[in-house]
């Protein structure tokens, strides 16, 4: 994969944007996302360590990495059930088999606990297009358009109720990330600040750029780590240096029994994080 890689999934996003505005007109689908009811809220454990679960067919680096027989909605029951804060759904269908039909089905299987859009999202027709899928969040890739484009969608999010995680591959994006949610004076429990600690070129995690990150000045918004977290004892690492939250994807779905890791998990960070 080369350094281009967002670049592309930019692009194959923007012609999906401009195909399902053919099928949808935009003010359709406001029409529709107004008539919704408002979305399950995200509730944060006082505890300070919190958990996204991810829903993934398949990974770029890892390949396909649901079986045949696997569903999507005793997984999103599995880990709501561990305790996880929110269940994070792939829609992309070039590189990781994902759909908005997934996500639909994630998210009527959830109940109660909030699903999020995880895709290379660059118009704000695709929040309204993923709130009309059941989502009540939404990942936003700070790397992926410039930042008055990425409020754009923020702002969007916010006005349908839905939270939003703020995506960073490094430290200068989570630092615009920050400033770009106390610019919009976003709520601290609507807005996550994320850092993804996978390398698009080679595609390669390095866990150690967790502990670079100055969590104190996050301004009272949750800091997630996200990729590259395996264990219940690599969870609790993470909390004890002060980060508030895990995205877990490759390695529930690879599990045996994704509850059990996914409350091994929690059950770590909490700890480590009291300690």
């Amino acid at each position: 994969m080369s350094g281009g890689f967002l670049e592309r999934m930019a692009e194959s996003s923007r012609r999906r944007a401009d195909k399902a505005r053919l099928r949808l007109g935009e003010d359709e689908l406001r029409r529709r996302v107004d008539g919704l009811p408002a979305p399950p809220a995200m509730s944060l454990s006082p505890e300070g360590f919190d958990l996204i679960a991810e829903i993934k067919p398949r990974s770029p680096s890892e390949g396909r990495l649901s079986s045949a027989d696997f569903s999507p909605c005793e997984l999103a029951r599995h880990c709501a059930a561990a305790g996880a804060a929110a269940l994070s759904v792939l829609t992309e269908p070039s590189r990781f088999d994902g759909s908005l039909e997934l996500l639909a089905k994630v998210a009527e299987a959830a109940v109660d606990t909030p699903v999020m859009r995880k895709d290379f999202l660059v118009d704000p027709y695709q929040v309204l297009e993923a709130r009309l899928h059941g989502a009540a969040g939404v990942l936003l890739i700070v790397g992926m358009s410039d930042d008055r484009n990425t409020e754009a969608m923020l702002k969007t999010a916010l006005a349908c109720g839905m939270f939003a995680l703020l995506e960073a591959f490094e430290s200068t994006e989570l630092e615009r990330a920050h400033e770009m949610a106390v610019r919009l004076d976003a709520p601290r429990d609507k807005v996550l600040l994320g850092l993804n600690c996978r390398d698009l070129r080679t595609l390669a995690v390095d866990r150690g750029r967790f502990g670079q990150v100055d969590l104190p000045n996050a301004g009272g918004y949750r800091m997630i780590a996200e990729s590259g977290i395996e264990n219940a004892g690599q969870a609790g690492e993470l909390a004890a240096l002060g980060w508030d939250g895990l995205l877990i994807g490759t390695a529930l779905m690879r599990a045996a029994d994704p509850r059990e890791l996914a409350a091994g998990m929690l059950a770590e960070g909490r700890r480590r994080r009291q300690a």
